[in-house]
């Protein structure tokens, strides 16, 4: 991933060896380039695409506007903005799975050419239109393909994402991804990371825990009531009863859908797409619930890691995922420490006594 910090959208200067031999309107030409890039391909109809919500400071890195708005307050914030909307902002934590995103777009359309079910992002941000240009400049520096933007001018964006028809919501606001949640919308909170471990940019992989991420929390109930032997009871007893769906369940169903279109031309074994279920579960003891669930479903995981308790970061480093939900902070903050892309899902037991997580400042009010 290239960290482009402090670089600036204007051209760079002439070959000083070659300028006394060069058009002057050729210069002109090169000075006065749009930032706009030519020949995108038309984006998918909301309603035949599988929509993922980006907060713009989870796409990008703003940190040192955030403190800007915290410090100064709005009016200096908007005013820093529009005075470096020619910079670009370097990427953000979810800006290698926008990517993967895209790349997996590439294929499906050259297999496809005229189907919609596609990838679609959309930047979903309480920032005022002001601040519009320098996303877009940012975007088109990057050649990242977003066209379409949620800009809300300091309301919450929430209520705008069954109207894009959203699958999947990330954004650094926990309360937010709450209030997604609620709506029944796949949400999970990203945060700002030191360390981002470099990922496939043939491959989407995105890893899944199980309970309280694409099942419900019912068993963790149980667990946390009872203890890890009445736990194992009671997955002994229901093996054979499905979990209900947990928030992920329905992202994880987008993905299969894409990846049934990679099998349909022979590509199983080496799909754009992979998935992961990286659970605490054990397998002898608990794991034969959990799988006959996603076959109830009607849904494969690609690989599935039972660790029977030990702790996920190393599989992670092995797996490399672009992007990987948990419910609980303990590890998506392991997982952060080996530089994966770790997200909070704020759902189930487990947030009944919440903890501030990895560079928890954000407040509702504050720019996204």
């Amino acid at each position: 991933m290239s960290q482009n910090n402090g670089d600036t959208l204007t051209a760079r200067g002439p070959d000083l060896t070659s300028i006394n031999n060069r058009d002057p309107w050729e210069d002109a030409r090169m000075k006065l380039k749009p930032s706009t890039p030519t020949r995108k391909p038309k984006p998918p109809k909301p309603e035949n695409a599988i929509t993922i919500g980006v907060s713009a400071r989870v796409l990008f890195n703003m940190e040192k506007e955030q403190q800007i708005y915290e410090q100064q307050g709005l009016e200096d914030y908007i005013k820093y903005q529009v005075e470096h909307e020619t910079q670009p902002f370097s990427p953000g934590p979810a800006f290698s799975f926008v990517k993967a995103l895209e790349a997996v777009n590439t294929q499906l359309r050259e297999l496809y050419p005229d189907s919609e079910e596609l990838f679609d992002v959309v930047l979903m941000t309480n920032n005022h239109a002001y601040v519009g240009l320098r996303l877009i400049n940012t975007i088109n520096h990057h050649q990242l393909f977003i066209e379409r933007f949620c800009m809300t001018g300091g309301n919450s964006p929430i209520g705008y994402l069954k109207a894009y028809h959203t699958n999947l919501y990330l954004s650094s606001d926990p309360d937010k991804v709450r209030e997604a949640l609620e709506e029944g919308i796949a949400a999970a909170t990203m945060f700002t990371q030191e360390k981002i471990t470099e990922v496939s940019d043939t491959q989407l992989r995105v890893a899944f825990d199980g309970d309280a991420v694409l099942f419900s929390d019912e068993s963790e109930r149980i667990y946390k009531a009872h203890g890890l032997d009445k736990f194992f009871e009671h997955e002994k007893a229901h093996e054979n009863k499905p979990l209900d769906h947990g928030p992920l369940k329905c992202f994880l169903e987008a993905l299969g859908k894409l990846q049934k279109k990679f099998y349909g031309k022979g590509q199983r074994m080496d799909c754009p797409i992979r998935t992961y279920l990286v659970t605490a579960r054990s397998a002898a003891s608990s794991g034969t619930r959990a799988l006959k669930t996603l076959r109830s479903w009607g849904l494969e995981i690609d690989e599935a890691l039972f660790l029977a308790g030990a702790p996920k970061g190393p599989m992670l480093e092995k797996i490399r995922p672009h992007i990987f939900f948990d419910d609980q902070m303990f590890h998506v903050e392991g997982a952060a420490e080996i530089g994966t892309v770790a997200c909070h899902v704020p759902y189930g037991i487990s947030q009944a006594m919440p903890k501030k997580g990895i560079n928890d400042k954000e407040t509702s009010s504050a720019p996204k």
